[in-house]
């Protein structure tokens, strides 16, 4: 009896190989590499190497998992080698977002946190999405936060601020009546600089005094006034190296009802 089974064919001298683009650990790390470059354009200093050491850290966990999927034909060994260069990258860059948060006193989610699990069940497929989330997260309720700043050559300065979907308003108190004559004048700088983060400087005053609820005044000057003792909205100062070159070196931690801290840059 004539065997007519089809001859077996030989497997070919490299195998099937790269097909990274349909990868589910490319497409997260592309993401990633978007969002940093996004990122650090807007947050961190162009001209600070951290600039270019996170975006670089980005780019190597995507360019290393590209190219450990093409050499995977020819060396497995070679595959595993870059991957693991990939995995390094991204662990440098979560080091250094995570650095980035220590030192501005923000929080780092937890694994339960409903803000994280919220951002992982939008499944996210590109930096617009991302971006998309974190505006509706933002736009969620008011947000409120209190500064004290006392650099030696302005006095003691309280800042208020209160963001409402895109309108803030900012308002300051200061005991020096040359330092609120700075203040009002580096008004328009400021109101610039929420335009670029996407919000719009609705209202504010400069005065002496804040008043509270029953209309009395607060010296700035006074203890407690603007580090939120005793309130769940407390706003870390965000001196720069002791003493603020100018208002738009202060960062206050901006805390909403239900969705914790936001960074707002003025």
């Amino acid at each position: 009896m004539d065997d007519k089974r089809t001859p077996k064919l030989p497997e070919p001298l490299i195998p099937k190989h790269g097909g990274y683009r349909k990868l589910k650990s490319f497409q997260l790390a592309q993401l990633v590499y978007d969002v940093t470059v996004r990122f650090c354009d807007r947050y961190i200093d162009k001209r600070s190497r951290t600039h270019d050491q996170m975006v670089q850290a980005a780019r190597s966990g995507v360019q290393n998992i590209a190219e450990g999927s093409q050499v995977s034909g020819t060396s497995k060994k070679m595959e595993l080698k870059l991957t693991n260069v990939a995995r390094g990258s991204l662990e440098e860059l979560k080091l250094d977002y995570e650095d980035f948060l220590r030192q501005r006193d923000l929080p780092l989610w937890a694994e339960d946190d409903p803000r994280r699990k919220a951002l992982v069940a939008r499944r996210c497929s590109t930096v617009d999405q991302v971006a998309a989330w974190v505006s509706s997260a933002r736009t969620d309720g008011p947000m409120t936060a209190e500064l004290k700043l006392n650099p030696a050559e302005m006095g003691p300065i309280n800042i208020k601020i209160a963001v409402d979907g895109q309108a803030a308003r900012i308002d300051f108190a200061a005991t020096a009546l040359e330092t609120r004559q700075a203040i009002e004048a580096s008004l328009g700088n400021l109101s610039k600089a929420l335009e670029e983060v996407g919000l719009s400087l609705t209202g504010g005053d400069v005065s002496s005094q804040f008043r509270d609820a029953r209309g009395q005044g607060q010296d700035p000057g006074a203890r407690g006034m603007g580090t939120g003792e005793g309130r769940p909205e407390a706003a870390a100062d965000g001196l720069v190296d002791g003493t603020p070159r100018d208002l738009g070196a202060a960062t206050a931690r901006v805390s909403r009802s239900g969705l914790g801290g936001l960074d707002l840059y003025a």
